[in-house]
């Protein structure tokens, strides 16, 4: 007797390679759309970050009648230059950053840093600071030294979700940096002398006549000091942190042995700020010459300490568009520089306006001349930007009228 065989069917070879195709192109078409509502929330909490700090702006504000100061803290012993380190004090190198730390819920890291304080990175409680054992001091040492624990803390609210950068060379990194204005020229004094020890009368000068952003460094600045208007004045602009892959955004060249690159200096960036252009790799419009080299200067990144007062830490400009390239030369590289906004959002950045609203500005927003000579004492004081409605957002009190959309 025969008995009837029943063969269960079953997917072919074709078949399976088929369903898998589909499956693959159903892929293909989601996953764009996945990353991009992943974007989209990632740029969503960053204006949060950007609303929070504006909010402690305007606490700060009200609680002391002026703006947290750029460029602030104490001199050790004998007043000396900014620039010379000190585990004594800090030479009035902190950023508004750390001004604002009560107002953003960050009470207990400013205990820390306002109050003398014996922890170390490396845990030795032991070692010297200065000449002799001792805690570190209230206000801290200067902003560049990695074993004082607070500048090395990573904060959230300071950084933006689409950014990657994380660990050394940096400390504490930052995606939001304080609006200088349109004009770089001599930030890293301000109305001061060198050691700020007295007010020379010529530099006050230069200071109001270069210094014409919501934030004035090292000195005081005031909501009233914004007679464009607090809607109309930039406050602060969202920068990257450098990820050590030569990105124009996030570090400067030089051309060896501690040399700036060929044609930049102070002066001339400060008459031609599209001086770096040239160094610019043509194939990779995004990065630098492979010629040139990176500045040898590790923790000199952009955005590598919140708590360091330099433009290239926490400083920007309203001079070149969002997502240009930043320029200087190397000898003051964390001073004298193109400070430009940018972002690893697509098309723009983030600002925060002085009112506290935060708005998307694109890579294409009008910015005038990008090679006209920037306003300083003796050439064009008080006189509109040359850059544009993008150098008008960026200053505080030189009588323009926004009115263009933005």
């Amino acid at each position: 007797m025969c008995r009837k065989v029943e063969r269960t069917r079953a997917f072919t070879l074709v078949e399976l390679l088929v369903v898998i195709a589909i499956i693959g192109v159903l892929v293909g078409l989601l996953l764009p759309a996945v990353q991009a509502a992943r974007e989209a929330a990632r740029r969503m909490s960053c204006s949060n970050n950007f609303k929070q700090i504006g909010l402690g702006i305007h606490n700060y504000h009200s609680a002391y009648d002026q703006l947290p100061t750029h460029g602030t803290g104490t001199q050790p012993g004998t007043p000396d230059a900014w620039h010379k380190s000190s585990n004594e004090g800090n030479r009035y190198r902190l950023s508004m950053l750390v001004g604002i730390l009560p107002f953003i819920e960050q009470q207990a890291l400013w205990e820390s840093i306002s109050n003398p304080n014996p922890n170390r990175t490396d845990g030795d409680l032991a070692a010297a600071v200065g000449t002799i054992a001792k805690p570190w001091p209230a206000m801290g040492p200067g902003p560049e030294e990695i074993q004082y624990i607070p500048y090395t803390t990573e904060l959230p609210g300071f950084r933006c979700p689409s950014d990657p950068g994380f660990g050394l060379p940096s400390l504490g990194r930052t995606n939001y940096a304080a609006c200088l204005g349109d004009s770089i020229w001599e930030l890293h004094l301000g109305p001061w002398s060198n050691d700020r020890s007295t007010k020379p009368s010529a530099q006050v000068q230069e200071a109001r006549a270069s210094h014409r952003g919501f934030f004035k460094p090292i000195d005081v600045s005031r909501f009233r000091d914004c007679t464009d208007g607090l809607a109309n004045t930039v406050a602060m602009g969202e920068i990257i942190t450098y990820l050590g892959d030569r990105d124009t955004r996030g570090q400067v060249t030089e051309n060896g042995a501690n040399k700036s690159a060929p044609g930049i200096s102070a002066a001339n960036i400060r008459n031609n700020p599209s001086r770096c252009l040239p160094l610019i790799d043509s194939t990779r419009p995004r990065f630098w010459d492979p010629t040139y080299n990176m500045i040898s200067r590790e923790s000199y990144g952009r955005g590598f300490n919140w708590a360091d007062v330099q433009p290239f830490q926490t400083g920007c400009a309203t001079i070149l568009a969002p997502n240009r390239e930043i320029c200087g030369p190397y000898n003051t590289a964390g001073t004298t520089l193109i400070a430009t906004m940018s972002s690893q959002h697509q098309g723009g950045c983030h600002v925060l306006m002085g009112d506290g609203a935060v708005k998307f500005i694109t890579d294409s927003i009008e910015a005038g001349n990008s090679t006209a000579r920037m306003v300083t004492m003796g050439y064009n004081d008080g006189a509109e930007s040359p850059y544009g409605l993008w150098g008008a957002l960026g200053t505080r009190a030189s009588g323009e009228v926004i009115d263009k959309q933005f």
